[in-house]
């Protein structure tokens, strides 16, 4: 697995995986459990990750719309 980026955006993660899935890229979302433990605060952002073999396919894709990666 290969780290995209990290946000506390909800709205942003939701976007980029619907894009990643749409182009057959299956996301991960990792710390989602503490991110919502911690009540809000933004101190764990939640990290979206992908297959290392599908990293620089879903490198190219958030790029090309625009998305800057971390």
């Amino acid at each position: 697995m290969k780290e995209l980026l990290r946000t506390n955006d909800l709205v942003r993660l939701s976007y980029l995986e619907a894009l990643l899935r749409g182009d057959g890229i299956e996301p991960f979302v990792l710390d989602g459990h503490i991110s919502a433990a911690e009540a809000g605060i933004s101190l764990f952002p939640r990290r979206l990750m992908v297959r290392e073999t599908e990293y620089a396919a879903a490198c190219s894709l958030l790029l090309d719309a625009g998305e800057p990666l971390d």
